[in-house]
């Protein structure tokens, strides 16, 4: 038995810092759904110079034990999806700019809403407010 058996998490992360926390929890037991786009999926699948086949192994370590799911969240069908997973959760991870997972439908206040026992952990390169917010990282 892992610490984390039993916990299951919403992976909306992208590129480095958010998927290997991601993995973390992974490899502690929960149970981790990738949420991609559908089409180009999580630009990290093409990062990096060493390849698997048609993925980049940077995408396929901090990938690995955890499940995918590809979804257009900009499609009204595709948001209702999340939305109906978000109580079957118990850990949100996002790491888009700050402001966008709210755009998207998908912020704390929205989710939080669905089950009031999420734990949403928000991951941004530069902090959630100040000069720096608003960059990538």
């Amino acid at each position: 038995m892992r610490p984390l058996d039993g916990i299951r998490v919403l992976d909306f992360t992208r590129h480095m810092a958010g998927p290997y926390a991601a993995l973390a929890l992974a490899d502690y037991g929960a149970d981790v759904i990738k949420v991609e786009s559908v089409g180009a999926g999580d630009p990290s699948r093409r990062t990096g110079v060493d390849y698997l086949g048609d993925q980049s192994t940077l995408f396929l370590i901090w990938n690995r034990g955890k499940r995918s799911l590809a979804i257009d969240m900009r499609a009204p069908e595709g948001l209702e999806a999340i939305l109906r997973l978000v109580p079957t959760v118990d850990v949100v991870l996002e790491n888009y700019r700050p402001g966008q997972a709210d755009r998207y439908g998908i912020g704390y206040g929205a989710l939080s809403a669905l089950n009031e026992r999420l734990v949403y952990c928000s991951i941004s390169a530069f902090g959630q407010e100040g000069p720096l917010a608003p960059f990538p990282g």
